[in-house]
């Protein structure tokens, strides 16, 4: 799903603000990323979770498109297949169609510990073929803790600086707890540009085309 985020923003009642802000986990490089959204021009952004009125209020203060992908619900085809081909063809069908305009900033949230390593490399392989050169993406790794939830949680930003998780209920799986090493032999066209340990035990990635 793509959609114009500063028309929707704009034309959103004012009922649909929340009238109390929730706390929020500080996420550094996450106010960096939207940093550079301010510096002006015109962004494509890729969010690869679900579609989320916060996340569309929070961007539509800038020129925005964004696009939407629930990977989620392709995770347990991208994990099952062996062929790397197949995978890259699967991962590919997830993801919008090209367009005219190429990706800037890719919001990965917690996804990246749901795909196995040949499915992470299809899938930001797949991406970086939509994106521009010094494209950014952001990312959060389960770091410190040895289980995370079943399935990815949602966030959703609460300000520039702050993303609030809401945790997917079930049971819980151990966690890859990919190293930097890891995300370099997965996601090869990338170098991580920045990284910090938040106080949740998550590491916090942005990743740099």
């Amino acid at each position: 799903m793509a959609v114009d985020a500063r028309r929707v923003s704009n034309g959103a009642p004012a009922a649909a603000k929340q009238s109390s802000t929730p706390e929020g986990l500080s996420a550094p490089l996450y106010h960096s990323l939207i940093q550079r959204l301010q510096s002006g021009g015109r962004w494509v952004v890729l969010d690869l979770g679900a579609v989320r009125s916060a996340t569309i209020r929070e961007f539509g203060r800038f020129r925005c498109r964004l696009e939407f992908v629930e990977l989620a619900d392709g995770l347990d085809a991208l994990n099952g297949e062996i062929d790397p081909r197949r995978i890259r063809q699967l991962a590919d069908a997830l993801l919008p169609v090209r367009r005219g305009e190429a990706t800037d900033v890719v919001l990965c949230w917690d996804l990246i510990n749901y795909l196995n390593q040949p499915a992470l490399t299809a899938v930001m392989e797949c991406i970086a073929l939509r994106c521009k050169r010094g494209a950014l993406a952001h990312g959060l790794v389960y770091y410190s803790a040895k289980s995370m939830p079943e399935r990815p949680s949602t966030f959703v930003p609460v300000d520039d600086q702050r993303i609030l998780q809401h945790v997917a209920p079930g049971r819980e799986r151990p966690a890859p707890r990919y190293s930097p090493e890891d995300l370099a032999r997965c996601m090869p066209r990338y170098t991580v540009e920045r990284g910090r340990l938040l106080r949740n035990g998550m590491q916090e990635f942005l990743f740099k085309l």
